[in-house]
This record gives C-alpha cells, structure tokens and sequence, in this order.
C-alpha cells in the first residue's frame, strides 16, 4: 500500500470524475468497500441454487462482499457508468425493440452485445483512467474490472450513488434508466466517498411480470436458472424443454425487462461508436444467422462478447428460436430447409435442438 499524505485527495477525486467522462464514461462515483450488507444476501441466493451453472460465483463466495481480500490494501471503489445504447436507437427504440420479438421470424440480440466486447472497451478506458491518475499523483495501487472478477458491481454501484438496485436486480439511474455497463477500480487511494441515492422503483412491478420465464420470482429476486440471458449465455448443455417456447425468438439474452421499465425512457446514447450494432446483429432473421459456418462466425463475431459462447451453443439457441417461429408460421418452407440442413450436425447438442424445432 502506498502513501498518500500529501495529495489534496478532494480535489483528486474532483480531477478524477473529469478525466473518466473525457473518456466516454457517463459518471464516475467513489464507494468505501464495506459490504456487509449485501453478504448474506448473496449467501442466502447461492444457497438457493438459483446461481445454476454459473460456479464461478460460488466458488469465490463472500470474497466478493470483501474488495479488500480480493485486493489487499483496497480502501476505495470509484465506480463508472458507460452507456451503452446506440446513437442510431430512435426515441421510439423500445417500440421497436417490441416489434422484432413479435415478429418470430427475427432474431434478437440483446442491445448490449450487438457491438463491440464491453469489457475490452470499459477494461482500456479504465486503464487510461488509472494511468491519468498516475501521471498526477505517481505510482499507486489499483486494479481494474468489467464483469471479469468476484466483484459485486451493482452493490457497489449503488453504494457509491450512480443508482439503485432496481427489482429485476440491475441498477437504475433517474437520469439513465438501466441501459449501461458498469466498471470499477479498486485502488488504496483514501479518496472522500459519495452518498448513495434514493430509491425510486415505488409500487411498479412491469419488470417482474412480464419476464418471458418468470425469472424474477418477487422483488430483487432472480431465479438465474430461468433468465433467458442465462439460458443462451451461460448454459453449456441443453436448454430446458418447459422453458424453450418462452424463449421465443431471442438468440442471445434478453432486454424485456429493461425495455418495459419506465425509467428506461430516459436511456442515454452512447457517446462511443464501439456500441454500434456490427454484422446487422439489429436487422437479422433467424435464418440468416442460422446459416453461418463456423469460420463465418468467428470471424463475424472476432472482438464481438458473443464469440465467447461458441458457434455450437450459438446454433443451438437459434434452434430454438427457429423452432418456435415454425410453430407460428407451420408453411414457412424457408424455416423448416434452415433446420433440416442443420439436422446431422456434427454437434449432438446441436442435433437435439434441431430435432426439437422440426417436431414444433
């Protein structure tokens, strides 16, 4: 741990939020790591089960309620928030974003990964961040993240004052509804902290009902197994049978909550072309996707979040879409040739879900 005596830390925390949005974050706030608070609530959800396959959350436990064990010498968290939403989403983007999951023969990917990977783009904007502060001040102890460590970013988030922990279990901004990324920095600067906000969900429950799986079993309670964007991303094997139609056309996580929430009328757009839609991921059919190779996808998806899930599990979510799309539309002949030139895929997975779709 270094010493930091002589620095005017008020004034650097001042310096610090300027340089973070020079650099495309929305807001930056500073949080103290006690999160005792939220440690039996995480032990409580992990003992639910409803982590699924996801053991990397159970397997670092309580260290995520811990900043300091994580990083030793941690004394302060400056989160950041970086929208995300594309400056082409029009101010009618929910509605259209409703259109497409009506229309079963669409593909949709959720808003946040049409684009660029958010954690290579949040990771190099918070590296640049902490080498401003060290051209400041000199050397100090920092680490940064992106969703890529036991870090508990939306408690965080909302201890430091960039939102609250809205019902569905993201966080919300008066001023920025849920559409962002966030990214922290743990570091050994005693930097003053700043006041969380209010909470400002009231008596709404729209995110809650109209999850498509019933994910969200009451307020700020997610039953992970059933999200969808846990279903097509985390996943690894075979996706439930009860839980496939209620899929529906999604190929790759889901926004249903977030598009029903009022605050999300306030969106912001990103101020960063990285978040821009790549290879028509926002006009795609079902189909079309359907029909890339393997190379085609890697090469298509090269620097894309969606790369990592693999082309396999990739055909095997648009399987399901498909599937559901041939019940809705029985004499779609374009539908049913995509699934049956899938039918002796190499992939049992694979072969599974294309046999499931053709049954439908």
């Amino acid at each position: 741990m270094q010493q930091h005596t002589t620095i005017d830390l008020p004034a650097l925390a001042v310096a610090i939020k300027a340089w973070g949005r020079e650099l495309g974050f929305a807001d930056l706030r500073i949080a103290d790591v006690d999160l005792s608070d939220a440690e039996a609530d995480l032990q409580t959800w992990l003992d639910a089960g409803y982590h699924g396959e996801m053991d990397y959350m159970a397997a670092h436990g309580i260290k995520r309620t811990r900043p300091a064990e994580l990083v030793p010498g941690t004394l302060r968290v400056i989160a950041a928030r970086m929208d995300y939403l594309p400056q082409s989403a029009g101010a009618d983007w929910r509605v259209q974003e409703e259109r497409r999951i009506n229309d079963p023969s669409a593909a949709v990917i959720s808003v946040y990964a049409r684009g660029r990977d958010y954690h290579k783009v949040l990771r190099a904007r918070l590296q640049q961040l902490a080498d401003r502060i060290a051209g400041e001040i000199g050397s100090f102890g920092y680490r940064v993240f992106t969703d890529s460590a036991p870090v508990m970013e939306v408690a965080l988030a909302q201890k430091s004052g960039l939102g609250w922990r809205g019902k569905h279990t993201l966080l919300l901004n008066r001023e920025a509804g849920s559409m962002f990324f966030l990214g922290e920095m743990y570091t050994d600067l005693p930097l003053p902290v700043d006041a969380p906000v209010t909470e400002h969900c009231g008596q709404c429950s729209a995110c809650i009902d109209v999850c498509p799986t019933q994910a969200i079993l009451g307020p700020y309670q997610l039953d992970a197994r059933r999200c969808i964007s846990y279903l097509t991303i985390e996943l690894k094997g075979s996706i439930p049978f009860e839980l496939r139609p209620l899929i529906g056309n999604r190929v790759l996580g889901c926004d249903d909550c977030q598009m029903v929430c009022p605050w999300n009328k306030f969106a912001q757009r990103a101020t960063l072309a990285d978040f821009d839609a790549r290879n028509g991921l926002d006009s795609a059919t079902l189909v079309d996707l359907f029909a890339w190779s393997e190379p085609e996808f890697n090469r298509r998806m090269e620097g894309s979040a969606i790369r990592r899930i693999g082309h396999e599990r990739w055909l095997r979510n648009i399987a399901v879409g498909l599937g559901n799309a041939l019940r809705a539309m029985p004499q779609d002949q374009e539908i049913a040739a995509a699934l049956n030139a899938r039918a002796d895929h190499p992939s049992g997975l694979v072969r599974e879900h294309v046999a499931w779709a053709l049954s439908r």
